[in-house]
């Protein structure tokens, strides 16, 4: 990797909250704590999901997205609560306050994480990992919650150095540690990477950041489409992304592949409502509402359609999306059809103030597309 002057390079922090939803919930209930504690649906519920799970809980393998009726399974002792995101909004606003006092350049992605660019920070501390150490200390003092801080020169590495000492850590990775950091990384820690592209990968004896880099650029994008391209400069530690103030969301949505074909309607609208659970949970989550639904299909035989309906004003209730998406299922035609994948996804936001966030299951535009 050719670097360059070192007067160049942009000081990125990458702030992740700890098990936010269940460190919230722990702070403000005693009884809570030190026990597994599951936030999102009820496991009695129809498609309940896990919003997110306390340390306590991810320690019997319960985690984010998963069913709740799975999550019981793995944890039988774990406590289960619905998400009060109007408590979560209030402190998340009060987190963005902690952040403004040393830049404006900041990139939301949820409620509990963002981006933050300090390369020219207005207290002129000068050190990216003086700011994310002062950050982390005001978020406990003020706020008695825990977060982990990610620090490098590029939005990329600074996101995946956020996970490593997690939780309440502090990590960085600076120029002259990029390529080998990199080179070592496991493919499905890559931004653009979910379980299906990891096992592709795998499959053709790409394990790591170094394998990717033996692959010229022609035939990452020969396997993997235009993302792998991304994955070309990735992988050598380029990423040219600006920390966004402003980025507009375009759709959000969830989508899952099965392991065996669905054959049967009554199997494809059940994992309909599992999905429309997860897209309503997003949606709450990131404060948004659409006008358009679409639901995607995709055959045994790869073949893809979309079908979608718009309303006069915005939703995000689930039983709009979930009836929406079944209704739209039916009008496809499942005789004697075999479905391999199913997705839901909301767009049409029109002028809502919205919060966005990368995630590595899609590659790197702006689209919110997240597999379960």
């Amino acid at each position: 990797m050719t670097e360059q002057p070192s007067n160049t390079h942009r000081k990125i922090i990458h702030i992740d909250m700890d098990a936010f939803y269940a460190s919230v919930e722990q702070r403000d209930f005693p009884e809570y704590r030190g026990k597994p504690l599951v936030v999102g649906g009820l496991p009695e519920g129809r498609g309940g999901v896990v919003a997110t799970a306390s340390y306590e809980a991810r320690k019997f393998g319960v985690r984010s997205a998963m069913s709740s009726k799975k999550a019981l399974q793995l944890c039988p002792h774990a406590l289960f609560v619905r998400p009060r995101f109007n408590v979560y909004r209030e402190v998340s606003q009060h987190i963005r306050e902690i952040f403004s006092r040393y830049t404006d350049l900041i990139e939301p992605l949820s409620l509990d994480e963002a981006y933050l660019d300090v390369t020219h920070d207005k207290q002129d501390i000068g050190s990216a990992i003086e700011i994310a150490k002062l950050i982390k200390q005001a978020i406990k003092d003020e706020l008695q919650l825990t977060a982990s801080a990610g620090v490098s020169i590029n939005k990329f590495v600074a996101k995946i150095a956020s996970d490593i000492n997690k939780p309440d850590g502090l990590k960085f990775i600076g120029p002259s540690s990029i390529e080998n950091f990199m080179e070592q990384l496991p493919v499905e820690k890559f931004f653009g990477v979910g379980k299906v592209t990891a096992q592709k990968m795998k499959q053709m004896g790409l394990h790591t950041g170094a394998d990717l880099k033996r692959l010229e650029e022609s035939e990452l994008t020969r396997h993997f489409g235009k993302v792998g391209k991304f994955y070309y400069q990735i992988v050598r530690g380029i990423d040219n992304r600006e920390v966004q103030p402003h980025r507009e969301t375009k759709s959000l949505g969830a989508e899952d592949t099965f392991a065996y074909d669905l054959t049967t309607l009554e199997e494809m609208e059940a994992e309909l409502d599992k999905i429309a659970t997860t897209v309503h949970n997003r949606l709450l989550k990131y404060e948004l509402k659409g006008r358009t639904i679409t639901l995607k299909v995709k055959y045994h035989d790869f073949k893809q359609i979309t079908r979608n309906q718009s309303f006069q004003t915005p939703v995000n209730d689930l039983e709009t999306i979930s009836n929406t998406a079944k209704q739209l299922m039916a009008t496809t035609g499942v005789d004697d059809v075999k479905v391999r994948l199913l997705g839901i996804s909301l767009s049409n936001f029109g002028e809502l103030q919205v919060k966005q966030r990368d995630d590595r299951e899609l590659g790197p535009g702006d689209q919110l597309e997240l597999e379960l």
